[in-house]
């Protein structure tokens, strides 16, 4: 069973950067399909992208698309959310969530961490 522990959320302004990672531990992490989730207050959540064990990224939404980066390094059994041109729109509870489908989106992802805090202020 893998455990995932977010970090590097915080207050930014808007138009500025922040990398999340999302450090796995317990389980075959390079086995797994990631992905990145994010929930506004008062909002349903909302998939941000995934990436595959392979390393095939992909981000959902075109208002994320050219902001918003997946990468992981399986050596370090992390994965990385970059957003850059950050909107308040982006402030959210980011989680990320591990899967053992490739299809994530099809059967979900099984195992999900507890969250990290994006607030972009205007």
């Amino acid at each position: 069973q893998v455990q995932l522990l977010e970090s590097g959320g915080g207050l930014v302004q808007a138009g500025g950067s922040l990398r999340l990672s999302c450090a796995a531990s317990g389980g075959t992490f390079s086995r797994y399909t990631m992905g990145w989730f994010r929930q506004a207050p008062g909002k349903e959540r909302e998939f941000v992208g995934g990436i595959t064990d392979g390393g095939f990224s992909t981000i959902h939404s075109d208002s994320n698309k050219g902001r918003f980066t997946i990468s992981r390094d399986n050596a370090k059994n992390t994965m990385y959310l970059q957003m850059n041109s950050l909107k308040p729109e982006d402030t959210a509870v980011y989680y990320c969530a591990a899967s053992y489908y490739t299809d994530a989106r099809l059967y979900g992802y099984q195992y999900w961490g507890q969250g990290t805090q994006v607030t972009v202020s205007s």
